[in-house]
């Protein structure tokens, strides 16, 4: 039996608790954003290869390979570069899917053709996993507006975490820009 007990620090701080007593202990990332477009133009954004090509990345970085394929058991690749980095490719591998609504899905590492990469062959940090599970939900506000929440978990640091948080909210500045 696995019980789960949830804590707050930079992202939520999750528990588990095995039948033998072991702890293993991850941290997860949760961010909220208020969008000033409707939601359906959001949910386009996030699902339409070209749309995605221009907000994925962190500032000062491009996406000029991204392919789409949304659905469950379905996954979409997203690569970005900046001058001086070398490409580098997440897959979004779909495991449920609410329509305009509700995007679950286990980003990994890849080339540029979709295969598997390892983190660390990358030259990334040592406890990024090579399976990120996501939750990315959109909710349309009152005044038109729409929200998004953005959850990442299963880091194995606080740092990895902050490190997530930094790229993302630069991910999410750029969203809102295209929305504009």
């Amino acid at each position: 039996m696995r019980r789960a007990f949830g804590y707050t620090a930079l992202g939520a701080i999750l528990m588990v608790a095995t039948m033998e007593g072991a702890m293993a202990e991850t941290f997860n990332l949760t961010v909220t954003r208020v969008f000033e477009a409707p939601q359906e133009a959001v949910w386009q954004a996030l699902t339409e290869a070209e749309a995605i090509k221009q907000w994925w990345g962190p500032e000062g970085f491009a996406a000029p390979i991204v392919r789409t394929d949304i659905r469950p058991g379905g996954a979409t690749l997203v690569c970005m570069t900046a001058p001086g980095f070398p490409l580098m490719c997440n897959t979004w591998t779909y495991t449920e899917i609410e329509l305009g609504q509700r995007l679950v899905f286990d980003q990994g590492w890849a080339d540029e053709h979709g295969d598997t990469v390892d983190p660390k062959a990358m030259g990334l940090p040592v406890d990024i996993p090579a399976v990120v599970p996501h939750v990315v939900a959109l909710r349309t506000l009152d005044d038109g507006k729409t929200e998004l929440s953005w959850s990442e978990f299963g880091y194995a640091s606080a740092a990895t975490v902050a490190q997530s948080k930094s790229g993302l909210d630069q991910v999410l500045d750029k969203l809102a820009a295209t929305l504009e």
